[in-house]
């Protein structure tokens, strides 16, 4: 007889499924016969294999259409908060659901609205023990992937690009912070396909060669190598942040619209950077906010000599591993 199903919906990007790691290694716990079949976007797939509580990856690039071919016994929503994620797993006809609580939906659990100013993986791990589901949300470290080369000195890493403009701080600001990171080590400029031309912009004003931008040059399981091995690593509030995070490697996160207080960094070697004075909080708007703009070149600068200098070579730890 094949083991029973337990299917999570996190189809989402990067970082939100670097946020959902502990709720995920809880569910592996608490449910070690079942199955474990995460929904999320099919190119993540290298991390899950990371995480070690996932059997099975389902690609799905939103909730609208999810189906699974088997019988599914447990339905877990990590997505949101619904109705739409809600429903598409209710279409599963699951024998339990575990969520935060849509009663019209005849989902059990807490209200979103009561979790809603808690940090994401505190948030997830939250909605679990309100179903008797035991979650550590410092449970959040992955191990080091096999390709990330050995030994210092790493790469300093520059990502300077994010979803949306709100999060992006100016391009020149980004390079001249890796000229003056350049006695850190190699500096490496990231982003994705679309990046690409910020990621050159920041490399010609930084006067870095052509081969030192990857931005569109590197799948998900290389760009985790990279991070994986990185001297150092400086971004927004995006999706390489909690990838620094997750294997324990010295970083600065710039903080615009929305705070760390939601999305930050774990304790360790991370610094995270804002002005909540001057915050205007619209995290979707195409020009960067003005808590972002708030942080100065220098001071950027002082949070990478700190994280770098406080930690020295931060070695990685296997997967489960608490971060220090």
């Amino acid at each position: 007889m094949s083991a029973p199903v337990l299917l999570a919906l996190r189809a989402l990007n990067l970082g939100d499924l670097l946020t959902v790691v502990p709720a995920l290694r809880a569910l592996r716990r608490h449910h070690p016969d079942h199955h474990l079949v995460l929904a999320t976007a099919g190119v993540l797939e290298p991390l899950a294999a990371l995480i070690g509580a996932v059997d099975e990856v389902l690609p799905t690039a939103a909730p609208d259409g999810l189906t699974y071919p088997a019988p599914v016994d447990i339905a877990v929503n990590l997505h949101g908060a619904g109705p739409q994620s809600h429903r598409a797993l209710e279409a599963l006809t699951p024998r339990r659901r575990i969520g935060l609580g849509r009663p019209e939906l005849g989902w059990p659990g807490p209200p979103a609205g009561e979790l809603d100013l808690l940090h994401e993986r505190v948030r997830w791990c939250t909605m679990l023990a309100s179903h008797g589901v035991p979650a550590d949300p410092e449970d959040l470290r992955l191990p080091t992937p096999a390709q990330t080369p050995p030994g210092p000195p790493g790469p300093v890493v520059v990502h300077p690009g994010a979803a949306f403009g709100a999060k992006c701080w100016p391009a020149g600001r980004f390079a001249a912070l890796a000229r003056r990171l350049a006695p850190l080590g190699p500096v490496v400029v990231t982003g994705g396909p679309a990046e690409r031309a910020l990621a050159e912009e920041v490399a010609a004003g930084a006067g870095l060669a052509d081969d030192r931008v990857l931005a569109g040059r590197t799948s998900i399981a290389e760009l985790a190598a990279l991070v994986a091995g990185a001297a150092l690593v400086v971004s927004g509030d995006t999706g390489i942040a909690h990838l620094a995070a997750a294997f324990g490697r010295p970083s600065v996160v710039l903080f615009g619209p929305v705070g760390p207080e939601r999305w930050g960094p774990p304790a360790g070697p991370h610094r995270a950077l804002t002005h909540a004075e001057v915050r205007r909080g619209d995290p979707f708007a195409d020009d960067p906010d003005p808590a972002l703009l708030a942080i100065g070149v220098d001071e950027v600068e002082a949070a990478c000599l700190d994280v770098t200098d406080a930690t020295g070579c931060v070695e990685p730890t296997p997967a489960g591993t608490k971060a220090s």
